[in-house]
C-alpha cells in the first residue's frame, strides 16, 4: 500500500480539540442565554425610582396577580413585575392578594409586600364622641357628620327605628326612640360603616354598661329599666356637680312616692326649641306628655343619653326625705330641701347670688 495513504488516515489533533471545546462552550452558552433570560425577565429593574418613597395606590378588584405585580412596579414599589408574579406563586399567596387602597414604600421587599397584600388593606377608623346628656338630636347630628351622611336618615332612625335593632330591652321605648339608650362615649367606626352600624354599636355599650345595675330597689317600687334611664336622664340633665346625682335621684323617687309632680325644669326644655334658655311661668303649660308640672309620675321616655354615673344613682338613690332642690351656686350646686319653708329659703338664696 502507498505510503501517503497511511498518512491520509492519521487523525488532525487540533480539530478534536476545537470538537472538545465546541462541546464546553454550547452549554455555557445555552445557560449565559438561559440566565441573561431570566435576569431580564425575573431580576431587571424595571424602573428607576428611588427607593423609601412613600407611595399610596389602589388595587383594583379582580386584578390578577400578573395586573399587580406590574402596578407594584410601574410605581416603583418591587423592582420587578414578574418577579413578584414568581414570588407570589412560590409563597402560595397567588390568588389570595386583596384589592384596597394600600399605603407603602418604594423598594420594599418582595415577600413583606406578598405580606401586606395578603392581609389586605389596613381598616381606617373614625371616632364618635357622644358627651354625657346628649339628646338624640345631638347624637345624630355628630353621627351624620362623622359619617357624611345626611343628617335626616339618622334622625329617622333614631326616633323611631326602635323595634328594628330587636333588642329585648327596647321594647317600651317611647314611639320607637332610642333617646336614653345611646351610651355617651367615645366610639372607633370602621370607615365606610353605616349610620345603623354606629348606632348599634352604642346600643351594644348600653348593654355592657347596665348589664351590671343593680335594679333590685327600682324594681321594689315597680319601675323597670326603662324607668331608670328615665330617671338617670332627669339626674343627668339637673345635676352638673357629681355628688349631687344620687341626692337629685332621691328628690325624684320621693315625689313620685307621695304622689307629687316631679316639675323639672329639664323635661320642659327637651320640648322647647333650643332647650337653652330661662323658663317662664307660660312655658309651664306647655302640653306635652313630657310636661311634668302638668302630668303626674314620669315622662313616657328618657329626655336625654345619661352615662354611667347618672344611671347608677337612678338604680340606687341616696336615702334622703328631700322633695325640693334649688340651684343656690354659679358652680352649679344646689340646696336641698325637706319642707316648704326650706324651699323658700332656698329661693331667697338663689335670688342673692343670680338676681332672680
Amino acid at each position: 500500500m502507498p505510503e501517503h495513504s497511511r498518512t491520509n488516515r492519521v487523525r488532525n489533533p487540533r480539530r478534536g480539540r476545537a470538537f472538545v471545546r465546541m462541546l464546553l462552550v454550547v452549554p455555557l452558552l445555552i445557560v449565559a442565554i438561559v440566565a441573561a433570560g431570566w435576569w431580564y425577565v425575573f431580576v431587571r429593574a424595571e424602573h428607576n425610582i428611588e427607593p423609601g418613597q412613600a407611595v399610596q395606590l389602589e388595587i383594583p378588584k379582580g386584578s390578577s396577580t400578573a395586573e399587580i405585580g406590574q402596578l407594584l412596579s410601574k410605581w416603583g414599589v418591587v423592582p420587578n413585575g414578574n418577579r413578584f408574579r414568581l414570588e407570589a406563586r412560590r409563597e402560595a399567596a397567588d390568588g389570595k392578594l386583596r384589592a384596597g387602597v394600600y399605603d407603602l414604600v418604594t423598594g420594599m421587599p418582595y415577600d413583606a409586600v406578598i405580606d401586606r397584600l395578603v392581609a389586605g388593606p389596613p381598616v381606617k377608623y373614625m371616632t364618635i364622641t357622644i358627651p354625657e346628656g346628649f339628646t338624640i338630636d345631638q347624637v345624630a347630628a355628630r353621627v351624620a357628620k362623622t359619617l357624611g351622611v345626611p343628617e335626616a336618615e339618622v334622625l329617622d332612625l333614631v326616633k323611631t327605628g326602635a323595634s328594628s335593632f330587636g333588642r329585648p330591652y327596647l321594647k317600651r321605648a317611647y314611639r320607637g326612640s332610642l333617646e336614653g339608650y345611646l351610651f355617651p362615649k367615645t366610639y372607633r367606626v370602621r370607615e365606610g360603616a353605616s349610620a345603623r352600624d354606629a348606632i348599634d354599636m352604642m346600643l351594644g355599650q348600653f348593654e355592657k354598661e347596665t348589664s351590671g345595675l343593680d335594679l333590685s330597689y327600682p324594681d321594689s317600687r315597680g319601675l323597670d329599666l326603662h324607668d331608670v334611664v328615665t330617671i338617670a336622664s332627669m339626674v343627668e340633665r339637673e345635676a352638673s356637680v357629681a355628688k349631687e346625682r344620687p341626692l337629685v335621684s332621691s328628690v325624684i323617687y320621693n315625689r313620685l312616692k307621695k304622689g307629687m309632680r316631679l316639675e323639672i325644669d329639664a323635661t320642659i326644655e327637651y320640648v322647647l326649641p333650643g332647650n337653652r334658655f330661662r323658663l317662664q311661668n307660660r312655658h309651664l303649660e306647655i302640653d306635652s306628655p313630657y310636661n311634668t308640672y302638668r302630668n303626674a309620675g314620669l315622662p313616657p321616655g328618657p329626655i336625654a343619653n345619661p352615662g354611667l354615673a347618672a344611671l347608677r344613682a337612678a338604680a340606687d338613690p341616696a336615702e334622703t326625705s328631700y322633695i325640693y332642690y334649688v340651684l343656690t351656686a354659679k358652680d352649679g350646686s344646689h340646696t336641698f330641701a325637706r319642707t316648704w319653708d326650706e324651699f323658700l329659703a332656698a329661693k331667697a338664696k338663689s335670688k342673692k347670688v343670680f338676681g332672680r
